[in-house]
């Protein structure tokens, strides 16, 4: 059963594009950038899945699993708006570039099993895949679902199941924490928590627009962040939902946070910003646990601009990152930054190697970083002709 009422606010719903597509620039100019390996894996067609907007993980069994926001075989009234194709996919990538569709989504009648998967997945112990959609489902505002390596999904909580959508609606990515269970955010401006059979417990209404999932630290707390507008937050709650807000961005020192949090290996956590700082681009940032904020970097879009997607720490301790937009095509790149703010542009994407990338990179275990690009490549066009479908990637610097 539905709630009895539905809340006051509509959710937006966020486009797999991200907020680059509100900037329109003229082409950049070339920069040098040092010798990369760059590969294309997959080209998404609609049929097979479009627009990946989320990182992929690399499963024990060595394979990369991810999820498209768009496409697949599926594409009824509830998700087919603007003219996009289909409403989600589950995939897996094999060895030799192989893509395997696992689960196309709006396979149930009324998209029970939910449609528009914006997050990735998180390999949880029990060796299957878990996520969110961000509608459909039983009420039409998002789900919770476990998928198997083979494909098989369960749907295991819809959201705005409580009277006026207390429960918070349009989830975003999950993260399995140290006592087994799963936490993650809303549009609505919650965090909850669920356990791997479907129970969920709202730790707290954070008021903001969190658009990415959550870290868990070394101390126990779990750190994320909210896309307000003008500004944003980083926050910590504990697992018993006792909230702090660590610091407040001002516009200068960047804004809207999306991409969420890592703790790096000296104690602090790295973030960007998509939009702010001096040049308006976004920024990459260094927050202790107690909200001492440092700029590392500032954009000023010939080395990229509006970094949707966190970035990562790879084994040598510097840090890898992708943003939506700038570089040499002003189509986005993919970059290396050190600890102390150096900043390395590693490869601009040209549109048909894919473009516009929302989502942030993995390390693998063979040392190659692997990617996504919701834009470009040279599938077929999806969005009335518009847009293509976007790829996944291989970087080797």
């Amino acid at each position: 059963m539905g709630p009895s009422s539905r809340p006051h606010r509509e959710p937006t719903r966020p486009h797999p594009l991200g907020a680059w597509a509100a900037f329109m620039f003229c082409a950049a100019l070339a920069i040098a950038s040092p010798a990369q390996t760059f590969t294309t894996l997959v080209d998404f067609n609609g049929a097979n899945g479009a627009y990946p907007a989320a990182s992929l993980v690399q499963g024990t069994d060595k394979n990369f699993y991810g999820t498209t926001y768009d496409g697949g075989a599926n594409s009824p009234p509830a998700c087919n708006y603007s003219g996009n194709v289909g409403c989600g996919t589950v995939f897996k990538v094999a060895a030799g570039r192989r893509l395997t569709t696992l689960y196309n989504f709006c396979s149930l009648t009324n998209c029970a099993d939910g449609f528009n998967p914006y997050a990735g997945l998180v390999q949880a112990r029990d060796g299957n895949f878990y996520g969110t959609t961000w509608g459909g489902g039983a009420n039409g505002y998002g789900t919770v679902f476990r998928i198997t390596p083979k494909g098989k999904l369960t749907t295991l909580y819809n959201f705005c199941s409580q009277t006026n959508c207390a429960d918070g609606f349009n989830p975003s990515a999950l993260i399995q924490a140290k006592d087994g269970n799963f936490y993650g955010t809303t549009q609505y401006g919650t965090v909850f928590k669920i356990t791997p059979r479907g129970e969920l417990t709202t730790l707290v209404a954070c008021g903001g627009q969190p658009m990415a999932g959550l870290v868990q630290a070394t101390d126990g707390n779990l750190y994320g962040e909210t896309f307000d507008e003008n500004t944003g937050t980083v926050f910590k709650i504990t697992p018993g939902g006792k909230l702090t807000t660590l610091l407040i961005f001002d516009g200068v020192d960047g804004a809207n946070p999306s991409g969420g949090l890592i703790q790096a290996t000296d104690g602090s956590f790295y973030g960007t910003t998509q939009n702010g700082g001096i040049k308006g681009y976004g920024t990459v940032f260094r927050i202790t646990a107690t909200g001492e904020l440092t700029t590392l970097h500032v954009f000023h879009h010939l080395d990229g601009a509006f970094p949707q997607a966190g970035v990562i720490q790879a084994r040598n301790g510097n840090f890898y990152g992708t943003t939506s937009s700038g570089g040499a095509d002003n189509t986005g790149t993919v970059f290396k930054i050190t600890p102390t703010g150096t900043l390395t542009t590693l490869h601009s994407f040209n549109g048909t190697d894919g473009s516009d990338p929302a989502a942030g990179l993995i390390q693998a275990t063979n040392g190659k970083f692997y990617g996504t690009t919701t834009n470009g490549g040279t599938g077929n066009n999806c969005n009335n002709g518009y847009f293509v479908c976007g790829t996944v990637f291989r970087i080797a610097p």
